[in-house]
């Protein structure tokens, strides 16, 4: 089976695996309430990589703890998310406990810290399953030895007896992704699983994401500050900006045509080759991202947007339909949050990224 039918085949089965709607987190602070996450929507279905994308402090991790009540207890969580159906908004902890792991995995930035460094990696996966699959101490290192072969570790059976500082940074990635499969989950979160990695270890661990998918059939949700990783593993984009989602589509599709101004500034800000050589400057975004203190009823990308109007900057704008007829399938599934996306502007929507 070829590549591509795999991964349509992976896809093809139905209802979401997980639908997250008017997800909204808040903290408390000495200055103030926090809106760290604000009414954010999105799905995964069974067999679909989806990458959240945005800059720093945009809400991507946030919102990915909050899916298996990983966020401290200062955060207020309201909305739904629910996996297969099941409400884990207001769950019990005990639920949450064996959500976390069994169903809802994550590998986590930056493995050293997130290794226990006083425990060989073995006693570190096969942890996970004495206390999710109830396998003793010795069943644990042998499934321990296999999981760290399914995803690429050479000579198994001797890594899982070394400790997370003497393994390369690949090697200590690939350990924190057994570790995240070990029980199977329905659905895998990956948050900036290529950070720090050179360019030949970071396809490798993508090629473990793609082939976890196409064995496995896990859902996963890639966050990443890179176009480059989302270009290369996703099926479907997410683009975050200040707590909300600005955007939606298939990958295809937000590369060729862009509708929100905010995606289209981090197209232009990437690096492509052979245009990016030499002299040629990449485009900035001008401004900051604002803070999160209070969101506005309003585009919060408008002191941002050339192309803002009064409109923008008193009433928010919904996640709705792109403009019919734009992009890949004629924007079949894009949706975009702005009062004036690209396509409705009389030009190509890949003008202002050429």
């Amino acid at each position: 089976m070829t590549a591509a039918a795999k991964r349509e085949k992976a896809t093809d089965t139905g209802a979401p695996v997980l639908e997250v709607s008017g997800l909204s987190v808040g903290f408390s602070g000495e200055n103030g309430p926090v809106s760290a996450v604000d009414h954010v929507d999105l799905t995964l279905g069974r067999g679909e990589i989806v990458g959240i994308v945005g800059e720093s402090g945009c809400g991507k991790s946030v919102t990915a703890m909050s899916l298996a009540g990983l966020l401290p207890r200062s955060a207020r969580v309201t909305g739904s998310v629910r996996l297969e159906g099941e409400e884990l908004v207001g769950a019990t902890p005990a639920r949450l406990r064996t959500a976390r792991g069994r169903e809802i995995a994550y590998i986590f930035q930056e493995p050293m810290t997130s290794l226990n460094p006083v425990l060989t990696v073995g006693r570190q996966v096969g942890e996970v399953l004495e206390v999710h699959e109830k396998l003793n101490r010795k069943q644990a290192q042998a499934r321990a030895v296999e999981l760290l072969r399914l995803v690429g570790i050479p000579s198994a059976a001797e890594r899982v007896k070394h400790y997370p500082h003497q393994l390369s940074g690949g090697m200590r990635q690939r350990v924190m992704i057994a570790m995240a499969i070990a029980c199977e989950p329905r659905v895998l979160v990956a948050d900036e699983p290529t950070t720090a990695l050179d360019v030949t270890v970071q396809a490798g661990i993508l090629d473990v994401l793609r082939g976890l998918r196409d064995r496995l059939g896990t859902s996963i949700l890639v966050i990443t500050h890179d176009l480059g990783v989302i270009a290369d593993v996703a099926d479907r984009v997410v683009v975050m900006y200040a707590g909300r989602v600005v955007e939606d589509a298939g990958v295809d599709e937000l590369f060729e045509r862009p509708q929100h101004h905010y995606t289209a500034g981090l197209l232009t800000a990437s690096p492509t080759p052979g245009r990016h050589a030499g002299t040629h400057r990449l485009r900035e975004i001008p401004g900051l991202v604002p803070t999160l203190r209070e969101q506005p009823d309003a585009c919060t990308f408008a002191d941002r947007c050339a192309a803002a109007d009064q409109r923008c900057r008193t009433s928010a704008p919904p996640l709705a339909a792109a403009p019919v007829g734009v992009g890949v399938n004629g924007g079949a599934g894009h949706r975009v949050a702005c009062w004036h996306p690209r396509g409705d502007l009389g030009r190509p929507a890949q003008e202002e990224i050429a």
